[in-house]
């Protein structure tokens, strides 16, 4: 595949009496992506936008909802709830990929409520230098009663006053963007509403060894691993983001899909479970798995699955799920309260099977020590889950629980960093968050003063934690700080921190690092199914080796990033550099919830 992206095509567009585009950003054989800019003459509350191409064509697009598909040539979108007004004078830009061997010129008509966008013959081309786009335009890419208490809020403090916040980023394209490409790591059968037309069901022969269902459940980064201790830490840090800052996903139109982003992990949590006492904690060699480069939906050789038992225990693995799925059953509390009370009864199982049948995870699963040993221990995954019961339950038997934890593993030591690993970051600010002793706030005040003011940094002000997914660790620590802040902690301090370490990495570097947003942003990842060619075409180590964009937009995707020189090449043989992974976007994805949530409150 040759892709053209030194060339931006503009091909006008009548719409009354202004002048519409339809803006092409990148061209390959068979398809390419763009974005039809619409002005709007007169202030609008919701509009539907209708394309029709004079041949079939697959479209995934971000800023709007699939109202309909007409037919395999036509869709119409509607807006989201947070695009729904434009003022006069504004311009709409609706960005798209199409793919299924059409060109631009297979547009052949455009509706904007009601009104038709005659495409005009006229077209010039215009040499470009980059594929660089405003800022702004940025893609967008579910028992019984609960038996708990409501959180009851901590009352020792007086409420934070709203900090001033940067915004010259979208914060709530950014989310839109990061949920889609979480989709795209769907592992198993996928919904009828699958956003992404390039993926399809994939690893449905996923078994335990007598027979158990593991299908469902998240690709880990690049490759199709189902690694359980790295799946259940990302899915913790999203439904955190999503508790605290659930204005920010209602605003931004996205409450629903991030739920079913965790729910995809937390069905597979409970398949995994198939015992009180028994965790399916990985499926997947990596070492096969890391010899083979081609779709995971033509993958047919049978997978391997590891479990964790009273015998083979896995603390690190089990606490963190039952931290997942306390946290979790926060998010459905008042969508689904059957789920979340079955969310929470798991939790608390595998709390108990946590603590009681000690040991390292990765002495039981060999295969994960290669990939995700856990050097930390398993004391700060055992205070962690017991962090996420207690404010799951109200109960005060847990806060023994984490006090006890405190006490046998020393976890009042200063952490360095904070990530699927090490929690203890997390644990500190989360107790300090609960229960507002001084002890928890000032370890919380130690780990952020640390990382705020001391913690290296590159020379465009990245702070640097380790070279491997350097901006996975900046989202994770400007997140934890985040949190910090809003229990009044050195507030505008830390707010100040976290959105200049997401602005860094939404264009403030000079280059975008999260895919299909704002100016250069990566088009090499180092991810097998992006790379490859649209079905059914072979895919294999010629697509690694390709000099070539990726074929299918990976949107959203938040790569590895730059060295401590804010040196950073798009090179898919890199990966460290250029790998993406479900647990790169979680704690960033929080952090620009986070953001939008101190914008919402000004």
């Amino acid at each position: 595949m040759t892709l053209f992206s030194c060339t931006i095509v503009l091909l006008v567009l009548a719409i009354g009496a202004s002048q519409a585009k339809l803006r092409i950003d990148n061209q390959w054989a068979g398809g390419f992506q763009g974005a039809i800019e619409i002005p709007i003459p007169n202030s609008i509350n919701g509009w539907k936008l209708e394309i029709r191409f004079s041949q079939p064509v697959s479209i995934d697009a971000w800023l709007g909802d699939l109202d309909s598909k007409v037919d395999d040539r036509t869709y119409i979108y509607r807006n989201k709830d947070w695009n729904a007004q434009f003022s006069s004078g504004a311009q709409f830009n609706f960005e798209f990929v199409a793919n299924g061997g059409v060109e631009p010129s297979n547009l052949i008509t455009v509706l904007f409520n009601g009104q038709t966008v005659d495409i005009g013959s006229q077209g010039v081309t215009i040499p470009a230098v980059s594929t660089a786009r405003p800022t702004e335009n940025t893609p967008n890419p579910t028992g019984s009663t609960p038996t708990f208490e409501p959180e009851t809020p901590p009352t020792t403090f007086a409420p934070v006053v709203a900090p001033v916040v940067d915004s010259k980023y979208n914060y709530a394209s950014v989310l839109g963007a990061s949920l889609l490409f979480y989709e795209a790591q769907r592992a198993g059968k996928l919904p009828a509403n699958n956003r992404l037309s390039w993926r399809g069901d994939s690893m449905l022969m996923d078994k335990g060894e007598n027979g158990e269902d593991l299908t469902g459940g998240y690709f880990d980064a690049g490759d199709y691993v189902k690694f359980g201790f790295p799946m259940a830490a990302f899915t913790t840090l999203l439904a955190w983001g999503a508790i605290d800052y659930a204005d920010a996903y209602t605003a931004s139109g996205e409450l629903e899909n991030m739920r079913q982003a965790i729910r995809w992990s937390t069905d597979y949590f409970i398949k995994a479970h198939v015992s009180e006492r028994e965790f399916y904690g990985q499926v997947g060699d990596g070492h096969v798995d890391h010899a083979s480069w081609t779709r995971p939906e033509d993958w047919t050789q049978a997978r391997p699955a590891w479990k964790v038992t009273r015998t083979q225990p896995g603390s690190e693995l089990v606490g963190e799920t039952a931290a997942a799925l306390a946290a979790a059953s926060m998010v459905f509390r008042s969508a689904d309260p059957t789920y979340s009370s079955k969310l929470l009864s798991h939790a608390r199982q595998l709390y108990d099977f946590a603590n009681e049948n000690r040991g390292s995870y990765s002495d039981s699963i060999a295969n994960a020590a290669n990939f995700y040993k856990s050097w930390s221990g398993y004391g700060d995954e055992l205070a962690w889950a017991a962090a996420w019961l207690l404010r799951a339950t109200n109960e005060h038997r847990y806060q023994i629980e984490v006090e006890k934890h405190f006490m046998e593993f020393g976890l009042s030591k200063r952490p360095t960093e904070f990530g699927w690993d090490n929690k203890l970051a997390g644990v500190q600010v989360l107790m300090a968050k609960l229960t507002q002793q001084t002890n928890y706030r000032q370890q919380a005040e130690s780990f952020c003063n640390y990382i705020v003011r001391q913690a290296p940094r590159t020379p465009k002000g990245l702070v640097f934690i380790d070279q491997w997914g350097a901006l996975r660790h900046a989202g994770n620590v400007a997140f934890v700080c985040l949190q910090a802040a809003e229990i009044g902690i050195n507030t505008q301090e830390y707010v100040d921190f976290a959105f200049q370490q997401i602005n860094y990495i939404l264009g403030d570097s000079g280059r975008s690092y999260v895919i299909g947003f704002g100016n250069n942003y990566p088009q090499r990842p180092h991810h097998r199914s992006s790379s490859c060619p649209s079905r059914p075409a072979v895919c294999d180590w010629n697509a690694y080796n390709s000099a070539s964009a990726n074929p299918q937009l990976l949107v959203g995707a938040l790569v590895g990033g730059p060295d401590k020189n804010d040196s950073y090449e798009d090179n898919r043989n890199d990966y460290v550099k250029n790998e993406v992974a479900t647990d790169y976007n979680a704690g960033f994805q929080s952090a620009v919830a986070g953001l939008l949530h101190y914008q919402l409150k000004q």
